[in-house]
């Protein structure tokens, strides 16, 4: 399942594309996914591609982004491929795993 961010790309900065790896409709995953959507309208806001991917349905995916864990948030781009590991729900610690700078983005810092 592909969650697109906006249409074109706006605002100055890169195009930022995330998968995130979960295994069903876990609570765990539902969190991830919220915190997630969260993050990214509030520092990406248009300049994000996220895809979801189920490992329970898609299983041979796991291995192209060497996910050991779920859920696993993968920045695919822009390079370097960066992956943050849990429930995302410390803000701070998913802004370094992706490495934006609060301060820099163009979205709401808090």
């Amino acid at each position: 399942m592909s969650v697109g961010g906006g249409g074109g790309q706006s605002g100055a900065g890169a195009r930022f594309l995330l998968r995130l790896y979960v295994a069903g409709q876990t609570p765990k995953s539902l969190s991830a996914f919220a915190n997630l959507r969260r993050i990214c309208e509030t520092y990406l806001a248009g300049r994000y591609e996220l895809e979801v991917i189920d490992l329970l349905e898609r299983p041979q995916l796991a291995r192209g982004d060497e996910i050991v864990a779920v859920p696993t948030l993968v920045r695919r781009l822009p390079e370097p491929i960066t992956k943050v590991i849990g429930d995302l729900s410390d803000t701070g610690r998913v802004l370094v795993g992706l490495q934006l700078n609060p301060a820099t983005t163009s979205g709401r810092a808090r």
